[in-house]
């Protein structure tokens, strides 16, 4: 759970939250103007990195939140997470990895969780770059780097940027990789549109955007005979009004709108692709099956009818097969 507890949902709510937070954003777009998504990364290469127990500052002055747990002796994995999520959201696979012997950091990107809010550098680039010099102050070698979501393109821009000399493995889970966004020569993506309506709904009402979210397509429970979890929603709910209203706003830009398919390429580590066939916010033909014949000698494990947030609703199962992995 987040630190905001106390954000609670009325159960007399309940009935407005059904629907695709998608389709309810798209409802309500505007004419707002994209937030860019940088092509010359401004994040500093150069300088002393500063490093607490719990935070390190990055070269551009942006403290970054991490937890680090499991044995400090054991293979490190570092989890990214999704939008507006922190690293919260890892929590059960964190803790199972730990608790089998592995090294976890899981960090709040910037903008999010416990990391500062800065107004510039909400691109992949920065967080890339974020990502390397977490890193370089742990000094994590033979690492396990996996990449839930928009994490997944947080993963792949890394190793387009940073090469993969500290890498032993890669996962992509439910991840915006390859291009979400419908293009000429990405015609299985997401119109535009679709994502000017979340920027929309983001500036109309942010929170009830995330309620909608998490109470849709998120978890699928949208679909019918779906079993809500009060506490899943609770939780995504918590964690996205912790984020920055602007670094969650230029963030779906980040995700949406960043092509990844060069970094795809310059995967040269064993690699696991795990998406839900069911999901309703990365589909799975223009993401994990398009990222799959990319990455060479991927290997793609795809969960029938499960959901974009399947590290919750299939845990047991993911749990297992990213051990598997992470062992193998």
């Amino acid at each position: 759970m987040s630190n905001n507890d106390n954000n609670q949902l009325d159960p007399s709510r309940r009935s407005a939250l059904a629907g695709g937070a998608f389709a309810a954003a798209a409802a309500v777009a505007s004419a707002l103007p994209l937030a860019a998504v940088s092509t010359d990364s401004q994040a500093a290469t150069t300088g002393k990195l500063q490093k607490t127990a719990s935070t390190i500052t990055t070269r551009d002055g942006v403290e970054i939140y991490y937890k680090d747990w499991g044995p400090r002796n054991g293979q490190p994995v570092i989890l990214s997470h999704g939008w507006p999520l922190n690293a919260d959201s890892w929590e059960s696979a964190a803790f199972h990895l730990a608790s089998n012997g592995f090294r976890v950091v899981s960090h709040d990107r910037r903008g999010h969780g416990r990391s500062s809010q800065p107004w510039d550098g909400n691109d992949m680039d920065h967080y890339a770059d974020d990502l390397a010099q977490l890193i370089e102050a742990l000094n994590l070698n033979n690492i396990i780097l996996a990449g839930f979501s928009t994490g997944g393109g947080e993963v792949a821009r890394y190793v387009g940027r940073h090469g993969t000399k500290r890498i032993a493995k890669l996962a992509l889970i439910s991840a915006v990789t390859p291009l979400m966004l419908k293009t000429d020569t990405n015609p299985g993506g997401l119109p535009l549109e679709v994502f000017d309506g979340i920027r929309a709904a983001s500036v109309a009402n942010r929170g009830q955007l995330y309620l909608d979210f998490a109470s849709g397509p998120f978890y699928n429970y949208n679909r019918p005979g779906a079993k809500p979890s009060q506490g899943l929603i609770n939780a995504f709910y918590n964690q996205g009004m912790q984020a920055g209203h602007k670094n969650t706003y230029d963030s779906i830009a980040a995700f949406a709108q960043t092509d990844f398919r060069d970094d795809l390429k310059k995967f040269d580590k064993p690699t696991l692709i795990i998406h839900g066939e069911d999901d309703q916010v990365v589909p799975i033909d223009a993401a994990g099956r398009a990222a799959a014949k990319i990455v060479k000698n991927a290997k793609l494990i795809t969960y029938p009818g499960a959901p974009h947030g399947l590290t919750d609703t299939h845990k047991d199962k993911f749990n297992a097969d990213f051990l598997a992995f992470a062992k193998s």
